[in-house]
């Protein structure tokens, strides 16, 4: 994940993402630098417009989150099925118990 932050925050600064440039940001921040990954991480983002996956990115958890409270509440009445059945249980196995008492 460090590796697209030292990307980000190169793009963000306005500089080049280049080797050099993420080593650098790496390098600054105390992680120990892995060229393959940098190396491909430049060519994973060679022609990617960031700004507009930047965008896109941050739409994505909007519709998450929106559909969430929806499928939870679609759980809900499932829930409460378990609940009923288990409380009924309950109450058989204590009527069974007192049976055994009584004889």
């Amino acid at each position: 994940m460090e590796y697209i932050y030292a990307a980000l925050l190169l793009h963000k600064a306005g500089k080049k993402i280049d080797e050099n440039g993420v080593k650098a940001v790496l390098t600054a921040a105390g992680v120990a630098a892995d060229e393959s990954r940098i190396k491909a991480l430049i060519a994973v983002l060679d022609g990617v417009n960031i700004e507009e996956a930047i965008s896109k990115a941050a739409a994505a958890p909007v519709a998450v989150a929106a559909a969430a409270p929806a499928a939870a509440h679609a759980a809900a009445p499932a829930k409460e099925e378990h609940k009923e059945e288990d409380k009924k249980a309950e109450e058989e196995s204590g009527m069974a118990g007192l049976g055994a008492l009584f004889g």
